[in-house]
């Protein structure tokens, strides 16, 4: 199975997941609301449960949320988050229909997932939320961490489409690629503002941009 795919899980996919599991069933309403890629799933679900081992409770707050996965992962891992919210500035049409069919399949979930087409800095934060991001492009990804330092918020977010065309790369060049010299700053930026921080990598046979920035306040 290429976890990487891009391909849209579909209904003639579900007996790839026949299980029981947490997962198995997450990717059966995945399957059947047949607007998902596949990689999209595995990205979701290994950052989720890597969230969930370090941060529980709190507001759920993902941007740049594409279809809002993430946030129904995280609510289903740990019930003790009330609620999660999806922002991006453009939703995928296809996102309510994702919704639907993961409500059908857990409904003590109706109403706890809102998902909102919005700029990113108009969301009000608090140091309570968690805030997360898969993938947020390029400066998009510092955009939520200034966000969330901001606020004092715990931070989660997988990097992507690192743009250096300017950037500071703080001298690193010469030893790292820059895209992973830029995430280095990103880290020593939290941890300068007071945060722990931790550094993981979800399977990179799902995604080369596999680095996991996570961080709390100390």
């Amino acid at each position: 199975m290429d976890r990487s795919s891009r391909s849209r899980l579909n209904e003639r996919l579900l007996f790839q997941f026949p299980g029981e599991s947490l997962f198995d069933r997450i990717a059966r309403s995945v399957c059947r609301a047949g607007c998902l890629p596949r990689k999209e799933l595995y990205e979701a679900w290994e950052v989720a449960r890597r969230v969930r081992r370090r941060f529980r409770g709190g507001r759920v707050v993902d941007l740049a949320c594409g279809h809002g996965l993430l946030g129904f992962i995280l609510l289903l891992l740990d019930d003790s988050s009330p609620v999660a919210l999806g922002i991006d500035r453009r939703l995928p049409s296809s996102s309510a229909r994702l919704s639907v069919v993961l409500e059908e399949e857990w409904p003590r979930l109706q109403g706890r997932v809102e998902l909102r087409e919005a700029e990113l800095e108009s969301v009000p934060l608090s140091r309570d939320d968690l805030v997360v991001s898969v993938h947020a492009c390029g400066g998009l990804t510092d955009l939520v961490l200034e966000r969330a330092v901001k606020a004092g918020a715990r931070v989660a977010l997988l990097p992507c489409c690192h743009d250096l065309d300017g950037r500071d790369l703080g001298g690193l060049g010469g030893w790292v690629d820059g895209a992973l010299a830029l995430d280095i700053l990103r880290a020593e930026r939290l941890r300068s503002a007071g945060y722990k921080v931790t550094t993981q990598l979800i399977p990179g046979d799902i995604t080369p941009k596999n680095r996991l920035l996570l961080a709390e306040r100390e």
